[in-house]
């Protein structure tokens, strides 16, 4: 799938906080937005956005680690980037 049209506020705050983290994880993306804006985001909002920007090829979904450690990263995609500095040229016009 594709992006189609513009990203959604928090679409491009996650995005941001996927392509930030040395770690990109659902509880790091969570922890790196909330410092960012000062206010509480919910864990499943920051997940079912991580699926989505996965479904548009902006993010990747891999597992890391084994057993009861195994995280499931989400590290940014090339695609994701552009469309970060797309979003982020948008804002500043």
């Amino acid at each position: 799938m594709s992006v189609d049209g513009p990203l959604g506020s928090f679409e491009e705050q996650v995005l941001l906080a996927v392509l930030r983290s040395r770690e990109p994880y659902g509880m790091a993306v969570r922890r790196e937005i909330e410092a960012a804006t000062g206010r509480g985001v919910a864990i499943g909002a920051v997940y079912a956005t991580l699926d989505r920007l996965e479904a548009k090829g902006l993010a990747d979904s891999v597992r890391a680690g084994d057993g009861e450690r195994s995280r499931r990263l989400f590290p940014g995609t090339p695609a994701g980037a552009r469309a970060r500095a797309g979003a982020a040229a948008m804002s500043e016009r």
